[in-house]
């Protein structure tokens, strides 16, 4: 084979740095930008954040002597080309970008929000400290200990305690003793074995006094609970002996009990949900804007720009020249992405009026063609925009994610969102007689009866979705 050298012409897109970073930030989270702002301010000396009155009054003051001069910009620009996506006009010297609360509400919450979250197993070997154990019973309560899930059931067996201590010549019954210690402990029925003995233990640090008690521990054996899971109210009463009167509230003292005791205990700390748009009805007609208030400001360090000495080429003057540059493509980046994130969040309001005037039955089918047409963009930008960015309305905060869905054909030849086919059916279950609940067929046929044709493996799974269980275990005492 023989070697040649060959040239050739191309054309090839190549994505600048600026643009990657615009990108990114497109697709964070609110949680996860302030994260990266809080890692470029720590960073970036030229960049400063301000409070809430400081960034008011530089917005007000866009044209003030801080903004760097047309001339100054094309030199601090030069080589460097703009993405074409993005719109770089106006002013980026005060920028709202991100999401989270003041600096007043981060000293209030800060030992809160950063304290080291307590587990499950720190909270009972706290417990176990405070409870007078001898030495051998200590050895095997901290083993049960490590045997107990994060629900606050005791997974290991008794055999397997006798497997991990196996030179304390320990006896079954001494194990049982201490592990009836520790089902004293906090919270209620923690450490117990089964679902049964969990709810067991709930109902026996109840008041005895408490009305239908009894019963309800009546109805913690095993297979009394497998009948419930059948609702077969039928066959326990004929078991229990107990009738309709005594059973309903029965059920409805055990309902009130935790399946899961070490839930309670937090083992991972709280997410928060900060929305990045505010709909508010004006005038008549409903208005998507940024939630600015809840935004931390950021802006270019006057002090460090005056410091610049153009022309010297100092290490100085290049380091404060390069930081420079970041800042402003930073700030830009940010921009952009509040200036996408509110143009898509205008466009979905302004197709989902009917979802803010009337509720879920009134919603639109959406997909992101549509609103990737009519802002001019790309549909993986508007899936970008859309991700992990919640919108709060006066029926609640929702991400915007939920407002797109799919479309179900009606019997006049138009369509039907998914969305509002799932407030249907689940306005139909809980309208339903709890003693004859209605079956997925039923309620096709009831849509059907509305215009709304959708087969019955259809309505499953959007029963499904809403994680509403099938008729036959929907049923229950009148």
């Amino acid at each position: 084979m023989k070697q040649t050298l060959d040239l050739r012409i191309g054309q090839h897109l190549t994505i600048t740095p600026q643009l990657q970073q615009a990108i990114r930030l497109l697709q964070l989270s609110s949680i996860e930008l302030e994260q990266e702002i809080r890692e470029v301010l720590e960073k970036n000396p030229l960049l400063e954040e301000t409070d809430h009155a400081d960034g008011e009054e530089a917005g007000a003051a866009d044209e003030s002597a801080e903004a760097v001069t047309a001339d100054e910009a094309r030199d601090d620009s030069e080589g460097d080309a703009d993405p074409a996506e993005l719109d770089w006009e106006g002013d980026y010297e005060v920028l709202s970008s991100g999401s989270g609360s003041g600096e007043d509400d981060n000293d209030t919450n800060f030992e809160a929000r950063n304290s080291r979250p307590t587990s499950l197993r720190d909270h009972l070997l706290w417990q176990l400290q405070m409870t007078p154990f001898s030495d051998r019973d200590r050895l095997v309560a901290i083993a049960i200990i490590d045997a107990i899930d994060e629900d606050g059931y005791f997974v290991g067996g008794i055999d397997e305690i006798l497997a991990t201590l196996p030179g304390m010549d320990l006896a079954a019954d001494e194990i049982e003793a201490v592990l009836h210690q520790v089902q004293n402990f906090d919270p209620v029925g923690v450490a117990a074995r089964t679902l049964g003995e969990c709810l067991d233990l709930q109902l026996r640090r109840l008041d005895p006094a408490t009305p239908y008690r009894d019963a309800a521990r009546m109805l913690t054996d095993p297979i009394h609970l497998k009948l419930l899971g059948q609702r077969d109210f039928k066959e326990i009463k004929r078991l229990t002996h107990l009738d309709s009167e005594t059973l309903g509230p029965a059920m409805a003292l055990l309902k009130g009990l935790n399946p899961r005791p070490g839930s309670h205990v937090s083992t991972a700390p709280d997410a928060y949900v900060v929305p990045e748009i505010l709909v508010k009805k004006r005038r008549g007609s409903w208005r998507a804007d940024l939630n600015v208030a809840a935004m931390p400001k950021l802006r270019i360090n006057s002090h460090y720009e005056r410091l610049i000495q153009r022309g010297r080429g100092s290490a100085q003057d290049r380091f404060l020249h390069d930081h420079l540059q970041e800042a402003r493509w930073f700030l830009k980046s940010l921009r952009s992405r509040n200036e996408t994130m509110l143009k898509v969040a205008r466009v979905i309001v302004d197709r989902q009026r009917g979802f803010f005037d009337h509720g879920p039955e009134a919603m639109r089918p959406l997909v992101l063609h549509d609103v990737a047409g009519e802002v001019g963009m790309h549909e993986s930008t508007v899936s970008r925009v859309t991700t992990n960015k919640y919108m709060m309305t006066p029926r609640g905060i929702f991400e915007l994610k939920y407002f797109f869905s799919s479309h179900v054909g009606t019997a006049d030849g138009g369509t039907c969102s998914a969305t509002a086919i799932r407030s249907l059916i689940r306005k139909i279950i809980e309208a339903e007689p709890p003693d004859r609940p209605i079956s997925d067929s039923k309620i096709a046929d009831m849509l059907l009866e509305q215009g709304i044709n959708i087969a019955r493996r259809t309505i499953a799974k959007y029963r499904e979705s809403l994680s509403i269980p099938p008729s036959s275990q929907r049923k229950s005492l009148v």
